[in-house]
């Protein structure tokens, strides 16, 4: 059984909870901080309950579950990214002073690229798994666009429309034409969403990943020339879709290879959407892959 830890680290404009869990027997492997954006620590609990054979970091961002988000407080890539930076260097009583490890997910994946480039030093691999990269997509700007009218949407109308919006995308599976912003509004009903809105606009994937990722531009000369071991990745599944197009495209600009991992965007977890996910492969392939 692992030993967990659980802090809290003030930084500007949040409050960050972040976990150490600790082998009981140490393997001889780097910490490995695994992470994701905008999903919370909570997200990877099957993958965590399969690395009990090294250190694992894992947190919950800025504004998200355990972790909150000043009245004005901002979210940007470059903020997440010297929150991950803080963090580590928090944790290093308890992970030591080497490199670490990094497993990121989803906007994780894109925010991990800006602390690369920012802090290199403090990295050994890390693997980004399906990054929504608008910026290097051949439907950017299309992306883009219906980016922006969630955003909208969300200030609007609230939760439910915005949510529904953001699921229609998510599963189309090829690129985006002009034709797709004259399409119907979805039914948020349809996707059991709330159809009321209750008056909130917190919510950090509507709020903040948002409105931030679609404009971020990678640093891709930096990715070429770091000494730190990048690993574009995809899932298995999922072919077309736009995280996938976006780990296939950060592979493509930094002339490798996607690696493949079993499942689907998120298939390092097991539920009702997505049955067939297996988070034990998944592990087994993420150890293959930090190994070299």
């Amino acid at each position: 059984m692992s030993e967990l830890t659980t802090q809290t680290l003030d930084v500007p404009g949040a409050v960050l909870t972040y976990d150490v869990r600790s082998p009981a027997v140490p393997g001889g492997h780097p910490p490995l901080f695994v992470l994701a954006s905008p999903m919370a620590a909570s997200g990877f609990t099957q993958l965590l309950g399969h690395l009990d054979d090294r250190t694992v970091i894992t947190y919950d961002p800025r504004g998200t579950e355990r972790s909150t988000l000043a009245d004005d407080g901002e979210v940007s890539v470059e903020l997440h990214a010297d929150d991950f930076h803080r963090v580590v260097a928090a944790a290093r009583p308890t992970i030591g002073d080497g490199p670490v490890d990094v497993f990121a997910s989803s906007g994780g994946a894109v925010n991990v690229l800006s602390w690369i480039v920012d802090h290199p030093d403090e990295l050994g691999t890390v693997v980004a798994h399906e990054p929504p990269l608008w910026a290097l997509l051949e439907d950017r700007d299309v992306q883009r666009k219906v980016t922006q009218d969630i955003v909208e949407t969300y200030q609007r109308d609230g939760f439910g429309p915005a949510m529904a919006k953001f699921i229609q995308v998510s599963m189309q599976d090829a690129p985006l034409t002009e034709d797709y912003l004259t399409q119907p509004a979805p039914d948020p009903s349809a996707f059991g969403l709330p159809t009321e809105d209750d008056g909130s606009r917190d919510d950090l994937l509507l709020n903040g990943n948002m409105r931030a990722l679609p404009w971020f531009e990678p640093d891709l000369d930096a990715l070429r020339r770091t000494t730190v071991r990048l690993v574009p990745a995809v899932g298995k599944e999922g072919a077309g879709t736009m995280p996938r197009r976006g780990g296939e495209a950060l592979a493509a600009a930094l002339g490798l290879e996607p690696v493949v991992f079993p499942g689907d965007h998120g298939g390092f977890a097991s539920n009702e959407w997505s049955p067939g996910n297996d988070p034990a492969a998944f592990a087994d392939r993420l150890r293959e892959v930090l190994a070299g």
